[in-house]
């Protein structure tokens, strides 16, 4: 049987330019269990499907490692 996976998108604030993606995607694909990470640069956002939910914490400090801000509230 196939293993379930899990896809959250959270609100990216300051990203503005493809670096910006970069760093977000290359953080948050870091964290245990991250499958694919998924950034949209015009929306703010940046999706994540992972093995597992991903505590907020978790993207909250690898958002922060990349220079940004996880948004107040979420998608």
């Amino acid at each position: 049987m196939a293993q379930e996976t899990v896809t959250q998108t959270y609100a990216v604030t300051g990203m503005t330019c493809e670096h910006c993606v970069r760093a977000v995607t290359e953080e948050l694909s870091a964290l245990p269990g991250v499958d694919e990470v998924r950034v949209d640069l015009a929306a703010g956002t940046a999706t994540v499907t992972s093995t597992a939910p991903l505590p907020e914490e978790s993207v909250r400090a690898a958002v922060d490692e990349a220079g940004y801000e996880l948004a107040v509230g979420g998608v």
